[in-house]
């Protein structure tokens, strides 16, 4: 037997949970459905904590969207009770012509973003444990901070569901079609579903499971690493040692986390921008001495009191557009189909506001965004030409 819905979901990650949680809100009849049980490990969504911001490098079209992220953040926190986000203040440094410092200075000044720039001895003397070259500069923001993905999918699938949504976890996506009279069909390993729209946040394996629609996905792995200081603990508390992305000499962009008490197993950080192409379905998922060594060659050049034993590490999907844009919006070819895809390496923080968007998709309802930067047809036309 079919079962009807307004809208489906298929992917429950950091996207597809706070899309199930405004849809419900809303009064929708939302299906919502992951191949694992969320919050998991298998994918893009999960690691303690992720760093959010507001003076944006990767471009000032994002900050609009960051600071309703940030007001949904603060709700979400007071729905559930729990501090999903803390601003410990957010650290960029690199060279003056990189982009991390370039593009944050052109986000920050262009939205009267509070800021400070710091020399490089002005770094070390705020933040001891932190040792840049004379050549770097460092641009502080106040609002920076962390969020907290697993506890934030909690939040938001109980939400959703509190809210009427329907869930179901370890079940599989097979097949999708339209409906001779309007809407999509799914199949699942479980079940058969109708709705009216169905809203595509799978991550990784969105192009695996939707090859007709020649979704241009990067997928690689990369790895997130727990280090144990040499000199205790109490140099990586937030108020020593913020949140921070750095760019250093041979391009390496790396980023790490303060210790808060909460997560026991080290300081967290990890190398953005050298991941390794790969299938989700059968990536390493072991971790090598070889992982570990070039997050430890990062380290000592820069905080070198954090070169002390890896106690753990763990893989992460990264799954991105060309350009790393988001990918975001009704497919061009078929208005039924919604996108949320291509988040990797930057776009958890945004998770409360890309689910509001996907709702508003799927409701017909207008953004008060400008969402053309993002569009599906804008990578559609590329390949067409």
């Amino acid at each position: 037997m079919t079962k009807t819905y307004d809208v489906i979901v298929c992917g429950l990650g950091g996207m597809g949970s706070a899309t199930v949680s405004h849809l419900a809100e809303r009064g929708v009849k939302v299906f919502g459905f992951d191949r694992f049980n969320p919050p998991h490990t298998q994918g893009s969504s999960h690691g303690q904590s992720r760093i959010i911001r507001q003076a944006y490098f990767e471009g000032p079209g994002y900050v609009p969207l960051l600071f309703r992220a940030y007001e949904l953040w603060e709700k979400l926190s007071r729905d559930c009770g729990k501090a999903l986000l803390k601003e410990t203040g957010c650290l960029m440094v690199g060279t003056t012509a990189g982009r991390v410092i370039k593009g944050s200075r052109l986000s920050a000044e262009k939205y009267g973003i509070d800021h400070e720039f710091l020399t490089a001895s002005e770094i070390h003397q705020r933040f001891p444990v932190f040792s840049p070259s004379d050549n770097y500069t460092g641009l502080w923001e106040k609002k920076g901070g962390v969020v907290h993905p697993e506890e934030a999918i909690r939040a938001h699938l109980e939400n959703g569901v509190g809210h009427g949504a329907q869930i179901a976890t370890d079940e599989s996506f097979l097949q999708w079609k339209k409906n001779p009279s309007g809407g999509i069909e799914v199949v699942s390993d479980k079940g058969r579903y109708s709705a009216g729209k169905l809203i595509v946040t799978a991550g990784p394996w969105a192009a695996k499971l939707f090859p007709e629609l020649r979704l241009p996905l990067r997928i690689e792995r990369l790895v997130l690493h727990w280090f144990q200081p040499d000199c205790g603990i109490e140099s990586f508390l937030p108020e020593r040692f913020p949140a921070h992305i750095w760019k250093i000499e041979d391009g390496t962009e790396f980023y790490g986390v303060p210790y808060d008490g909460e997560v026991k197993n080290g300081v967290k950080v990890a190398i953005h921008n050298k991941g390794t192409p790969c299938d989700p379905d059968t990536i390493q998922r072991e971790v090598t001495q070889s992982d570990i060594e070039q997050m430890r060659d990062c380290l000592a050049r820069t905080i070198p009191a954090l070169t002390g034993p890896c106690l753990h590490s763990a893989t992460c999907l990264y799954s991105q557009s060309p350009q790393g844009d988001f990918i975001l919006g009704p497919h061009p070819e078929h208005s039924d189909l919604v996108l949320g895809l291509g988040f990797s390496g930057h776009g958890y923080k945004f998770c409360p506001v890309i689910g509001e968007i996907l709702a508003d998709f799927a409701t017909n309802e207008s953004s008060k965004f400008d969402l053309e930067s993002f569009s599906p047809s804008k990578w559609m036309s590329k390949k067409s030409e």
